[in-house]
């Protein structure tokens, strides 16, 4: 849309400016200094003037365009308005005047018409549904996440190789005894031995695409959590489990000392094997810190009643809430059903950090770079060692309570 009230301001403003023409030297008078200087000011004013139109010019412009945001926004602001011809109409226009409506009212209202409104807008996606963008809770409902809690129990250390030298007691001999004065003095034997703890890693990876990690912040953080999540599940089935062969762990329950079944007796309960297992230990002059169980044995033991059909609350839970025998209790699903672990695990068991775990994400990949595709890889390294196996007592509830033949 042009605007006509512009240029009879910018001939109005221009008309005051004198042309450059009107100041002018007779060729025969090109030496004269006052002619020059008439010269110069004429070109002086000539330069002002073309500054000038330049200037209305740009402020035209600029008007014309606001003039027509103008009308695109009243335009817009009719939301529900369609056009037809010259006119503007809305929905309700539309059906009022439309050949079928009015056929439909000519028959005094019976049956039924179908009446199209071509223009509508809509939420379906043919028509304004792609305009429309849903909200998103950025709290994205995760599977379930175990509790791990068994790395805790452990002593904590670090390193800077890859494998971890240290030495444990393997006899001692105590000769230890009264003298006589001016006898010999009798000797003990100790003797230690040498072993070590290769650092293992754990690791794993998930493709990517370019687009959703920059398109949605918040699923990054999902990777990044649900990657280290993975590591930690590992490591604690690891640290439980791990055979030493190839690259486990060689894990706690393996190398514990197997529970004295002899020590159980006829009426003795789950709980009471628990009790025995602590007296193993504390036998053996290894004091026991702490108990890991599986969370449905923790959880029975807990449901267990008296003769008259009331829950146990003293002696065994004396020490209060997630407590058996005074011993704090670890319950997590990665230890085996019918299981139990009793020890000293600070100072039975010892973790040396390599490499805490951390996420990485690259292109540089197999053929990531020509698909626009990312590989985000978790990974972590550590050593893990049993320095006391008789600190650690396991066995089964099944087998213990089994009466023998």
């Amino acid at each position: 849309m042009k605007n006509n009230r512009m240029p009879l301001v910018s001939a109005a403003l221009m008309s005051c400016a004198f042309p450059a023409a009107v100041i002018f030297a007779p060729r025969n008078q090109t030496g004269d200094p006052v002619m020059q200087a008439l010269r110069e000011i004429g070109q002086e004013i000539g330069r002002i003037n073309n500054d000038v139109r330049s200037q209305l010019d740009r402020q035209q412009e600029r008007i014309e365009g606001l003039e027509t945001r103008q009308i695109d926004l009243e335009q817009s602001g009719a939301g529900g308005r369609r056009r037809r011809g010259d006119s503007e109409m809305s929905w309700g226009q539309t059906v009022a005047n439309s050949s079928d409506y009015q056929a439909f009212v000519a028959n005094s209202c019976k049956g039924k018409a179908k009446i199209s409104v071509a223009n509508s807008l809509t939420s379906i996606s043919t028509s304004g549904g792609a305009l429309i963008r849903p909200d998103r809770d950025p709290n994205g409902v995760m599977l379930p996440r175990r509790r791990l809690t068994v790395r805790a129990l452990c002593g904590a250390g670090r390193t800077t190789s890859n494998a971890v030298e240290y030495f444990k007691e393997k006899t001692f001999t105590n000769n230890a005894a009264p003298v006589a004065e001016g006898a010999q003095k009798p000797e003990s034997v100790l003797e230690y031995e040498l072993d070590n703890a290769q650092v293992r890693t754990i690791a794993h990876w998930i493709p990517a695409s370019r687009q959703v990690m920059e398109d949605a912040p918040q699923l990054a953080t999902l990777v990044d959590g649900s990657l280290r999540y993975g590591l930690a599940i590992k490591e604690e089935l690891q640290l439980l489990y791990g055979d030493g062969t190839g690259q486990n762990i060689h894990g706690m329950v393996p190398q514990a000392t197997a529970f004295e079944i002899a020590r159980v007796e006829p009426d003795d309960t789950k709980i009471d094997v628990i009790r025995r297992a602590i007296s193993q230990a504390e036998e053996s002059d290894l004091p026991a810190s702490g108990i890991i169980l599986n969370t449905r044995d923790w959880l029975d033991m807990l449901g267990q009643k008296d003769a008259d059909g009331n829950y146990l609350s003293n002696g065994p839970w004396s020490g209060g809430p997630n407590t058996l025998w005074g011993l704090p209790v670890v319950w997590t699903n990665s230890m085996n059903q019918d299981e139990f672990l009793v020890g000293s695990f600070e100072t039975a068991t010892q973790i040396w950090d390599r490499m805490d775990p951390e996420v990485l994400t690259s292109d540089e990949d197999r053929d990531n770079f020509i698909k626009n595709m990312l590989t985000v890889r978790a990974e972590e390294r550590l050593a893990f060692a049993v320095k006391r196996a008789a600190a650690l007592i396991t066995g089964t509830f099944e087998e213990a309570l089994t009466p023998t033949p």
